[in-house]
C-alpha cells in the first residue's frame, strides 16, 4: 500500500471519482438539518437522506465528498489507539444511477491500482451478505468481486449483523453491503478465522452499501424503485494503514498537534501509558472542538444539546492538561495549530478563527471558576457527611449542576479518606444520558427528516420570516444563524444587536401574513451559485455550496437557496404568529412562531 498523507488521499479520492463522472460536493455542516436522532452529523449519508429517498440533487446522480463527522458515544474511550470523536469520511454516491457492477469494479481499482492506494490484491479479502429469511444471499456482489480479481476463498458470506445497512429508523431504505479488508499478516486465530473476527488479522478499509430494499411497517422488505450506492472510507483509519502507524494518533494528521502539546506541557508522547493517553485525549478533543465551533453553523458552550457536548470536550481536555502539569490558557494555543492544519481543507475554520479562539478561552475561564466553586461545595459536603461514603447522587449533582468532574470528586474524596458510591453515580449518569437523548430526538425532529404537513408549512414560513425581518428592521446584513422546527413551532435565530420592539414584531407578522394572503406560487429553480447571487437569492455564500443549488422563490416576497421541502402555495400556511422574541446569545436574537 502506498505511503501517502491525508491531503494526498483526499485529492486522490476526488480525482478518482471525478474521472468516473461524479460531481464533487463539499462537506455539509457538522450541525445536522435532516436527521432527528443525532446532535451532530455522524456519517456521510446523513446530509444526503432526502436525495437517497428520491429528491433530485442539484448536482446530479453521481456524487463524491469528504464529510466532516462527529460521534460522541465513545468519549470515555478516547485515548486508546483508535477512538476519535471527530473524523473525516470519504464517500461516493449513486442516486438511482450505477449499482453493484460499477461500484465493485471501481472499489477494486481504487484499492489495488498503482495510481491509487496500491494494495497488494493478494492481501485483499471481502465480505458480502449471506442471506436470510428476509432477503436473498448476495451472490451478485460475490460474482462481481470474482470478476474484479478476488478469488472465492477470500469472499466471505456473513449475516445481517456484519453485512447489512439500515434502515435508519424502524422503516425505510436499507440493503446489503460489502466490506473490504486488508490482511495485516497476523496469524489466523483459528481455522474459522475470517474478517468477522476481532483478532486483528483483518483490517476493514472500505464499505459499499447497496440500498435496494424498503422495510415496511409490517416488517416486509420490498424492492426500492430508486436503488442507491452509499460508500464510506474513514480517512484517519486509511491513513494509519497507509503510513504503517500503530495508532491513528501517529500519523501526519496529529503530528503537529501532539508536538504543540508536548511543547506547552513538557510531556513526552510515548514516554508512558498515562502520558500518552492524556496527550491523545487533548489532541482529539481540541481538534473536535475547533471543528464544532468553527463550523459556519458553529456551536458555543452551553448546558444542553451540542453546547453541552462541546463543554464536556473542552473541560475534559483541561483536566488532562492539568494531569500533564500544564496550566490554564493552553487550549487556544493548541487550537491555533488545528486551525492552521485544516483551514485549506475547511476554509470556514479560517473565517471563524476568532470565534473559535474566543470561545475556547472563555470556556477555560468559566471552568476555572467552576472548579473553585466546586471545591467550596465539596468542602461543605465533606463537613456534613455521615460515614465514609459520598452518595452517588450527591457526586452527580456536583458534576451536573456545578460542572465539577467526577474524577476530581473521587480524587478529593480519597485524599480525605472517603469513598464515592460510583454505582449510584453511574446510575444517575445513565438516567441523565437517556433523558438528554430523548430530548435531543424531540428537539431535532426537524428539517428534511420530517416531511409532515405542519413541519413543511413551518419550514416554508421561515423563508417568509427571514425576508420580513430584513425588510422591517431595514438591515440587509441580517442572516439566519440557526433554525429548528418541530410540528408545534418554528425557531429562527438571526444576528441583530438589540431586542425587537413590540411594533417591529407586529410589523414582521403583518409582512409574513401579507405574503400568505397573497397565495403566491412557491417555485423552485436549479442554477449555479453565481446565478443565485446575481438574482439576489438569500444564502450564506461563504458556505461551501456545490456548483448548482436549488433556489425557492415566493413571488416578490422571498428568494432563498434551500434544500426543501416547501408547500406549493403560500396560502396553504394559515395565519402566522410570533409567540416569543428573545436573546439566544451575544448579538443573536431568537424568534419562536406558529402557523394557525
Amino acid at each position: 500500500m502506498k505511503k501517502i498523507n491525508a491531503n494526498e488521499l483526499r485529492n486522490m479520492w476526488f480525482d478518482f471519482y471525478k474521472s468516473k463522472g461524479h460531481a464533487l460536493i463539499s462537506s455539509a455542516s457538522l450541525i445536522p438539518e435532516n436527521d432527528p436522532t443525532v446532535l451532530f452529523t455522524t456519517a456521510g449519508m446523513h446530509p444526503l437522506v432526502p436525495y437517497l429517498l428520491g429528491q433530485k440533487h442539484p448536482q446530479g446522480t453521481r456524487l463524491a465528498d469528504v464529510q466532516k463527522c462527529v460521534r460522541t458515544g465513545d468519549i470515555d474511550e478516547v485515548g486508546d489507539a483508535s477512538h476519535l470523536t471527530f473524523f473525516e469520511m470519504l464517500g461516493n454516491w449513486s442516486l438511482g444511477d450505477y449499482f453493484k457492477k460499477e461500484q465493485i469494479a471501481w472499489s477494486y481499482e481504487f484499492l489495488t491500482g498503482e495510481k491509487y492506494l496500491g494494495i497488494d490484491p493478494n492481501k485483499l479479502s471481502v465480505t458480502v451478505f449471506a442471506g436470510d429469511k428476509d432477503c436473498p444471499r448476495d451472490e451478485e456482489s460475490a460474482e462481481y468481486w470474482e470478476k474484479a480479481g478476488i478469488p472465492r476463498e477470500r469472499i466471505y458470506f456473513l449475516p445481517k449483523e456484519n453485512n447489512w445497512w439500515g434502515p435508519a429508523g424502524t422503516t425505510g431504505p436499507c440493503g446489503p453491503d460489502t466490506e473490504m479488508f486488508v490482511d495485516t499478516g497476523k496469524p489466523a486465530c483459528s481455522p474459522e478465522c475470517s474478517p468477522a473476527c476481532s483478532c486483528g488479522k483483518y483490517l476493514e478499509v472500505w464499505n459499499d452499501v447497496f440500498m435496494q430494499y424498503n422495510k415496511t411497517a409490517e416488517g416486509n422488505y420490498e424492492p426500492l424503485k430508486q436503488k442507491n450506492v452509499d460508500t464510506g472510507m474513514g480517512l484517519e483509519r486509511t491513513i494509519k494503514t497507509a503510513q504503517g502507524a500503530s495508532s491513528v494518533y501517529e500519523t501526519d494528521l496529529f503530528a503537529p498537534i501532539i508536538s504543540e502539546i508536548e511543547r506547552l506541557t513538557g510531556a513526552k508522547y510515548g514516554s508512558d501509558e498515562i502520558t500518552t493517553k492524556a496527550i491523545r485525549v487533548i489532541a482529539d478533543h481540541i481538534r473536535t472542538a475547533v471543528m464544532i465551533i468553527g463550523d459556519d453553523k458553529g456551536v458555543l458552550c452551553s448546558n444542553v444539546d451540542q453546547g453541552y457536548i462541546l463543554r464536556r470536550l473542552l473541560r475534559r481536555a483541561v483536566r488532562f492538561i492539568k494531569q500533564l502539569g500544564g496550566g490554564m490558557g493552553l487550549l487556544s494555543q493548541i487550537a491555533k495549530v488545528v486551525i492552521n492544519e485544516y483551514k485549506e481543507v475547511y476554509p470556514e475554520l479560517g473565517r471563524n478563527a476568532g470565534r473559535v479562539i474566543g470561545e475556547i478561552d472563555a470556556e477555560e475561564g468559566r471552568f476555572e471558576k467552576t472548579i473553585n466553586a466546586g471545591m467550596k461545595k465539596f468542602q461543605a459536603i465533606k463537613e456534613h457527611i455521615v460515614g465514609d461514603t459520598i452518595a452517588g447522587n450527591t457526586a452527580f449533582k456536583l458534576y451536573d449542576t456545578f460542572g465539577f468532574p467526577i474524577e476530581m470528586t473521587v480524587e478529593l474524596a480519597t485524599e480525605a479518606g472517603l469513598k464515592v458510591d460510583m454505582d449510584d453515580f453511574n446510575k444517575a449518569f445513565e438516567e441523565h444520558t437517556e433523558k438528554s437523548r430523548a430530548g435531543a430526538e424531540q428537539k431535532f425532529k426537524c428539517g428534511l427528516a420530517d416531511h409532515s404537513e405542519q413541519t413543511v408549512k413551518l419550514h416554508t414560513a421561515t423563508h417568509l420570516l427571514h425576508a420580513a425581518l430584513k425588510k422591517v428592521l431595514g438591515d440587509s446584513g441580517i442572516h439566519q444563524k440557526g433554525s429548528n422546527i418541530t410540528e408545534e413551532r418554528l425557531r429562527f435565530d438571526f444576528n441583530f444587536p438589540r431586542p425587537m420592539t413590540a411594533e417591529e414584531i407586529k410589523a414582521v407578522e403583518d409582512e409574513v401574513n401579507a405574503a400568505i394572503n397573497a397565495d403566491v406560487t412557491v417555485t423552485c429553480e436549479e442554477m449555479t451559485v453565481d446565478e443565485a447571487k446575481a438574482q439576489g437569492a438569500e444564502a450564506n455564500f461563504e458556505s461551501r455550496y456545490g456548483e448548482r443549488v436549488k433556489v425557492y422563490t415566493m413571488g416578490s416576497y422571498s428568494k432563498e437557496v434551500c434544500g426543501g421541502p416547501h408547500v406549493e402555495h403560500t396560502g396553504e400556511l394559515g395565519h402566522f404568529k410570533i409567540i416569543k422574541e428573545q436573546s439566544s446569545s451575544a448579538g443573536i436574537r431568537r424568534i419562536k412562531a406558529i402557523v394557525e
